[in-house]
């Protein structure tokens, strides 16, 4: 759906994106993280045409930015960090008229706004106008404004900014509800959010992308289990040792007598589900009873602060 092929963008005399290459599939969900400054709003302005790059090739569904834009814009919603509203007019007259810019058959854009009003959870202030609507609505009417023309790709810039956390939270389950049928891409603060929606994790830092995470993997190749056995601590210890691809322990506060709490690190040898199992029966087999076992994947977190340390 979008491929950025050695993408470069400056400022003058400065690199605001160098050498960037990276794929999004059809109805991936991807979240681009960075610090401030890392790129990540020039980024999106690329991939939706707003900026040409100085080097390089963007492409969206097959076709390239350059040489067919009017093509490549179709495909795309955007939202930018601040929404692109008219505060004089009404939410619903306000999506009739982006549809027309984004030519919407005429005899099909009542059905369509309807649509989009009822899917964005904008009927109730559908008459009212924008400039009075609370920053929650408002951005519930930037990201339906961008839903506008039936796009196969909404690229989505800090779409919770700014918000309580109960809009957080709805402008959150809209997303997940769009992702169905659309290929979503948008940039976040909130590391918490991009875990719960992404499928993939994009981080930028000084205008480089330093990793390109499949947020359902583990990172570093490793599998970590947590673990509450009936038993003394030498024997627990001594057979978790022995497990296959053993390669670390660590106790924890155990919470019950006679019993151990540990967290166990194994070497990838095969699907984390396949590890858990034989680490079950090789327990169970040595008479320590398994009250908890289940795999702890390393918190999205920890994976932003350990990459962004290493390009320090």
């Amino acid at each position: 759906m979008i491929s950025l092929e050695r993408v470069t963008k400056m400022y003058g005399n400065r690199t605001a994106l160098r050498d960037i290459s990276f794929q999004v599939r059809e109805n991936e969900t991807v979240g681009l993280l960075g610090r401030n400054g890392a790129g990540k709003t020039t980024l999106m302005n690329l991939m939706t045409g707003y900026f040409p790059p100085n080097a390089g090739q963007v492409r969206i569904c097959g076709k390239s930015m350059l040489e067919d834009p009017a093509a490549c814009k179709r495909k795309i919603g955007y939202l930018p960090e601040k929404p692109p509203l008219y505060d004089e007019m009404t939410a619903e007259s306000y999506l009739r008229f982006v549809c027309e810019l984004r030519e919407v058959k005429k005899q099909g854009i009542r059905d369509h706004v309807e649509e989009i009003l009822t899917l964005c959870g904008l009927q109730e202030v559908r008459g009212r106008v924008l400039g009075h609507l609370s920053k929650g609505y408002r951005q519930r009417a930037g990201i339906a404004q961008a839903l506008c023309g039936a796009p196969e790709i909404l690229i989505l810039d800090e779409p919770t900014v700014g918000l309580d956390p109960k809009q957080t939270a709805e402008i959150r389950e809209l997303i997940k509800a769009l992702r169905a049928e659309h290929t979503v891409v948008f940039s976040s603060h909130i590391l918490s959010e991009v875990q719960q929606i992404c499928s993939r994790v994009i981080i930028l830092e000084e205008g480089r992308m330093v990793l390109d995470h499949d947020a359902n993997a583990a990172p570093d190749g490793l599998i970590r289990l947590r673990l509450k056995i009936a038993g003394k601590e030498d024997a627990v210890m001594k057979r978790l040792r022995h497990l296959d691809g053993f390669a670390a322990a660590e106790l924890l506060p155990a919470e019950e007598a006679e019993t151990v709490e540990a967290r166990v690190t194994l070497e990838r040898g095969s699907d984390s589900g396949a590890a858990l199992d034989r680490a079950f029966r090789i327990l169970a087999d040595s008479g320590l009873p398994v009250r908890l076992m289940r795999e702890e994947r390393e918190d999205l977190e920890e994976v932003f602060l350990r990459t962004i340390q290493s390009q320090l």
